[in-house]
């Protein structure tokens, strides 16, 4: 376990008006903050201003934006599956960072219909593969999302949701400490232990 507390950046990836993923993240984060080994900021895309055009200087919002992704060690991402894929809105807040994103871990929580998001996820991994970010391969699912929660926003059945996510996190967790062990250690400065001879 990290001495310092993981920083985990939840991104909550749908916009769309009358979302239920707004149901999955408030349980997601609520198990997530249980934690000792991690402080979590969630994104709501829904509370982010990024441009549809690509700008060559950010306006303050989306630089904004970037700073987060860069102060993390870590990501977990909620989607839902919009035909088949991912919403528009969650590949423009991927693609506005770049650096920042690289060697991170991410882990993703899905929700949809009879495939509850996995092909959104799938989609997912390509592209952050691309961007150098090691994806968790266990993640949190629920087809036919709805029917997994009460009106209070509750699982009906917690015990396979919440062995998910303690299981990703977990993978998470140990990803994201690798990571900075191995930062720390490259800047470490060099020592030449080898004697020169007089």
């Amino acid at each position: 376990m990290p001495t310092t507390p993981l920083h985990v950046a939840v991104i909550i990836g749908s916009t769309r008006e009358g979302r239920f993923g707004g149901t999955v993240a408030d349980w997601f984060v609520d198990r997530a903050r249980l934690r000792d080994d991690m402080v979590l900021d969630v994104i709501d895309l829904v509370d982010v201003e990024l441009p549809m055009a690509l700008p060559l200087t950010s306006a303050p919002a989306a630089a904004a934006f970037v700073e987060r992704i860069g102060r993390a060690d870590a990501f977990v991402v909620l989607t839902p599956e919009y035909n088949h894929g991912y919403p528009a809105s969650l590949k423009q807040a991927i693609d506005f960072p770049r650096d920042e994103w690289r060697e991170k871990p991410v882990g993703f929580v899905s929700y949809g219909g009879a495939s509850g998001g996995l092909r959104a996820v799938e989609q997912l991994r390509q592209v952050f593969a691309e961007l150098h970010v090691v994806t968790m391969r266990d993640s949190v699912s629920f087809a036919m999302a709805w029917d997994h929660f009460d009106k209070s926003g509750q699982l009906l059945d917690p015990t396979a949701g919440n062995r998910s996510a303690s299981t990703m996190l977990d993978q998470l967790a140990w990803g994201a400490t690798a990571r900075r062990a191995a930062h720390l250690a490259d800047a470490a400065p060099h020592v030449d232990y080898e004697m020169s001879v007089a």
